[in-house]
């Protein structure tokens, strides 16, 4: 599983921002679940860079890919509930 992880990881850039379809690539959920996954808390809030471009920043998608794999710091681990 983590060498799963690590091409995962390499998809995604450790500074900066990535748009939903990035994000998607990497969590195998439908737009409808992230969205509620956000709303709900369990996803990051996305950042508005314009009127029309939403984007997360990537590290908080790289820490959530840590946690939601079960290799978050100190074992805080969870998993997506669909």
């Amino acid at each position: 599983m983590n060498a799963d992880r690590d091409v995962i990881m390499n998809e995604i850039p450790e500074t900066g921002f990535v748009r939903l379809t990035q994000v998607l690539s990497v969590i195998p959920l439908g737009k409808t679940c992230w969205w509620e996954g956000v709303k709900s808390g369990r996803f990051p809030k996305p950042v508005k860079l314009s009127a029309r471009c939403t984007a997360w920043r990537a590290e908080d998608i790289r820490e959530l890919i840590k946690t939601l794999s079960g290799t978050a710091p100190s074992g805080e681990g969870s998993r997506v509930d669909h």
